[in-house]
């Protein structure tokens, strides 16, 4: 259970990375900051998706115990 905990946390991190990374590369190099837009996006996407199933999971576990 704490993997899925961590891997989430992971996502978040490269999410706020990428979107720093965007900001920084905003006016110099345009293609590459929509890159990571990209990244920022489905990170983000992924930890929310990965908090859904991992509380979906222990609600289910909890159930039958």
């Amino acid at each position: 259970m704490k993997t899925f905990r961590i891997s989430e946390i992971l996502y978040f991190v490269v999410a706020i990375l990428s979107s720093f990374e965007t900001i920084s590369l905003w006016n110099s190099n345009p293609p590459k900051a929509y890159l990571f837009i990209g990244f920022a996006c489905l990170s983000a996407f992924m930890g929310l998706f990965k908090r859904y199933y991992r509380k979906k999971f222990n609600q289910r576990s909890n159930k039958f115990k």
